[in-house]
């Protein structure tokens, strides 16, 4: 079962934006989710909690298009707040879900198998992948094609995606990262339940300190700071999400 003491930012609603080409934000205020719009359907990345299941199905409405067209489901990490309203989806879509290989069993146990928030009884719905996935996989829906980044030690099997989009102005290379937070208490050395803590998070930092990209945006609407970047009701400005520099800031 997911924590009673979640954040409020978690669950609370936030308006629905288009954020650069065919990429939008759907999620709450905090608990990032991103439909990507295809000629043949659609892709979307991150679920939020249960409780984020009618928000975002509710904003995806909002903005003119049909939950039931998600074709593709996509996750950053197994984690409950992101993956919550997975399997829901699923059943009422009929997507496929395709996963980080490495993330593969905490899902299809519901988060019993994880590393850290295992041990302490936080679940969600069991979510089996129909396809896993390594480093520089691609994925393909209409038009558009996203390369998964394998960007392990929030979780075994945290990712990233890169792609690249257009507007009637010029194209993008877009970033949707998994920016590699700590979540353990202890020395790295004493996680018995995931030996190579250490080695994978010191792969994560290099590899998303040589990314190139024009616009990124992460998991969480905090990591990115998209409430100083963008108030309800301002008109569509790829512009607020190219600011690279504080992207590096947060690797330091």
């Amino acid at each position: 079962k997911e924590p009673e003491n979640m954040p409020k930012e978690w669950n609370q609603t936030y308006e629905p934006f288009r954020i650069a080409g065919n990429l939008y934000y759907v999620g709450t205020y905090d608990l990032a989710s991103y439909l990507i719009v295809t000629d043949k359907g659609n892709i979307l990345i991150n679920t939020g909690t249960a409780e984020s299941f009618p928000i975002i199905k509710g904003n995806i409405q909002k903005l003119g298009f049909n939950y039931k067209d998600i074709k593709i489901l996509l996750l950053t990490q197994a984690h409950y707040d992101h993956t919550g309203a997975l399997q829901d989806f699923k059943t009422e879509t009929g997507a496929k879900f395709y996963a980080d290989k490495a993330d593969a069993d905490v899902l299809r146990t519901g988060g019993k198998s994880d590393y850290e928030l295992g041990k302490y009884g936080v679940t969600f719905k069991p979510v089996t992948p129909d396809k896993t996935l390594k480093d520089q996989d691609k994925i393909t829906l209409g038009n558009t094609t996203l390369t998964l980044l394998h960007h392990p030690g929030h979780t075994k099997g945290s990712c990233s995606f890169i792609f690249e989009t257009k507007d009637e102005n010029r194209k993008y290379k877009i970033l949707i990262a998994n920016m590699p937070s700590i979540i353990v208490d202890k020395k790295f050395s004493e996680v018995t339940a995931y030996p190579g803590i250490q080695s994978d998070y010191a792969y994560t930092f290099k590899a998303m300190k040589n990314l190139d990209f024009d616009i990124w945006v992460a998991s969480h609407a905090s990591q990115f700071d998209l409430h100083t970047k963008r108030k309800e009701g301002d008109s569509y400005n790829p512009q607020l999400f190219m600011d690279k520099e504080n992207y590096f800031k947060r690797l330091e």
